[in-house]
């Protein structure tokens, strides 16, 4: 007979959660908050203080990241928390290119996107991932691991033609 304090912690209701609800008001201040005038384009805080260089992105990412603690606390899948951290890890890689970095994270969106899985997850009671997170994860993983090689091949390259000159 297990002991009651290790029985697994029902997931808080959706309707009532002030976390979830501040999930919401995270995810739109950082990326949807404004409309630029004239267009249908919203963006929020995040490519706006991404434009300072170097603290922007780091404190956007760093805001973002309380979604994925929101997350943990609703016992998500292992998976659907690491594609959620890879979501931020993209956000914050490809957000410190100046310029197309914060184009980049007007289109990405990783805290709504983030926001749309805690939602999903949460709301179902889920205890598994679906197929598509997982291939989202190995797709992350794999493209990194390609990355990896074809540095290793160029810096090979690269010392392999300093020594011949």
């Amino acid at each position: 007979m297990q002991d009651s304090s290790q029985l697994k912690q029902p997931r808080p209701s959706l309707n009532t959660g002030p976390r979830l609800a501040f999930a919401r008001f995270l995810a739109e201040l950082l990326d949807q908050r404004f409309r630029i005038p004239g267009t249908s384009i919203r963006i929020g805080l995040d490519p706006i203080i991404g434009l300072i260089p170097g603290i922007g992105d780091t404190f956007a990412n760093l805001a973002g990241s309380a979604i994925l603690f929101i997350g943990a606390k609703f016992n998500l899948p292992k998976v659907v928390l690491l594609r959620m951290a890879l979501n931020i890890a993209i956000n914050t890689l490809i957000g410190a290119i100046p310029f197309f970095g914060d184009l980049f994270s007007i289109w990405f969106r990783s805290n709504v996107r983030n926001v749309q899985l805690l939602e999903r997850y949460a709301s179902q009671q889920r205890q598994s991932a679906a197929v598509s997170d997982w291939l989202f994860v190995f797709g992350v993983i794999g493209g990194l691991l390609l990355l990896l090689i074809a540095a290793l091949i160029g810096l090979g390259w690269l010392i392999q033609h300093l020594m011949n000159f």
